[in-house]
């Protein structure tokens, strides 16, 4: 790079002439040193904007504010915010809802049973199932779900040419394959004609088919959040070519983000898997509990028999306790 004629140079003094800036304070401002309140401001920014990143530049100031409190730093959510704005980040916006049903039933037999009752208390109590279309430069593609709305998890789904029901009982059979259900529980989906058709009835024999009211996707608010979440955050950023490469997309980010990794307000700030992992483990520790509630209660059966037989013959003093380690005893005393 040319150097400019000595002529044209400004000389530092100039600049801070013009600035209205002492040289003193000039000097003064080369040598600070950055506080360690700035410092960790900084490393703070760094961490948001990892989290950022990793979640493939999606989560807001309420989830990144949760992501921080659990690798330990005690941070506002305001504050991620301001951070956030002053870094130039955001999340992604939401559109609003747009109706895509034309096709529906609108008969009075079927019958809305979930009741925008979305917190069963257990996996496999409730699933709820809707259909969305992926644009492509080859023609629309459409996608099933099926959701498990105790973890909120997509258990099934299926990319599709077509909206024949075929499709959708492909992914109702894959659910029922996956989840091994054995028991009946609720199935909830639109009035869509799939969702009626009697392929769909013949799928979900044994269940509890329910219905949302005509023409309010509120009653699936669920499954509609999730298909909306997924062009929002995944879908929407890309040119997408044909069926494969919507398959790819739509597989990388159910399979390896939504269901594995997004965390989710509903499930505790836990992604669906490890919030179903928490409800299973939680469950298991209990039936040991119980397992050893029963095993102390047939000890103590067994102690009291053989006290009444004992001290009947033989006068012996029996007596039964449990230490702190939860090691059963006998102690045996007073034996004439």
């Amino acid at each position: 790079m040319a150097e400019l004629p000595l002529k044209h140079r400004v000389s530092v003094s100039g600049v801070l002439k013009i600035l209205g800036v002492s040289r003193s304070g000039y000097n003064a401002w080369k040598q600070r040193v950055p506080s360690n309140t700035e410092n960790h401001r900084n490393y703070i920014k760094e961490k948001i904007k990892e989290i950022y990143d990793e979640s493939y530049q999606n989560y807001g100031a309420p989830k990144i504010t949760e992501m921080l409190r659990k690798q330990g730093e005690c941070i506002a959510e305001k504050t991620v915010g301001n951070y956030m704005h002053q870094m130039g980040i955001r999340a992604q916006w939401v559109k609003p809802y747009t109706v895509t049903t034309i096709d529906s039933d609108f008969s009075s037999e079927l019958q809305n049973i979930l009741d925008e009752q979305f917190n069963p208390s257990e996996p496999d109590a409730v699933w709820v199932s809707d259909i969305t279309y992926i644009w492509t430069y080859s023609g629309f593609v459409y996608l099933t779900s099926i959701m498990d709305l105790y973890s909120r998890k997509i258990i099934a789904w299926v990319l599709s040419h077509t909206l024949e029901a075929i499709h959708v009982v492909e992914c109702v059979e894959k659910a029922k394959r996956i989840r091994g259900i054995t028991s009946p529980l609720v199935f909830h989906s639109d009035r869509g004609i799939q969702f009626v058709s009697q392929a769909f009835r013949t799928a979900t024999e044994g269940m509890i088919n329910s219905y949302s009211k005509k023409a309010y996707p509120w009653d699936n608010a669920c499954i509609e959040s999730f298909h909306s979440l997924l062009k929002r955050e995944w879908i929407n950023r890309f040119k997408i070519f044909d069926y494969k490469h919507a398959y790819r997309l739509v597989f990388e980010y159910i399979e390896t983000f939504y269901n594995t990794v997004r965390i989710h307000s509903h499930c505790g700030y836990l992604s669906p898997d490890e919030y179903e992992r928490q409800y299973w483990n939680k469950l298991l520790q209990l039936e040991q509990k119980t397992c050893q509630l029963i095993g102390l209660a047939r000890w103590k059966k067994v102690i009291l028999n053989l006290y009444f037989f004992l001290t009947e013959d033989h006068y012996y003093d029996i007596m039964y306790y449990k230490n702190c380690e939860g090691k059963k005893l006998l102690s045996f005393a007073g034996m004439t």
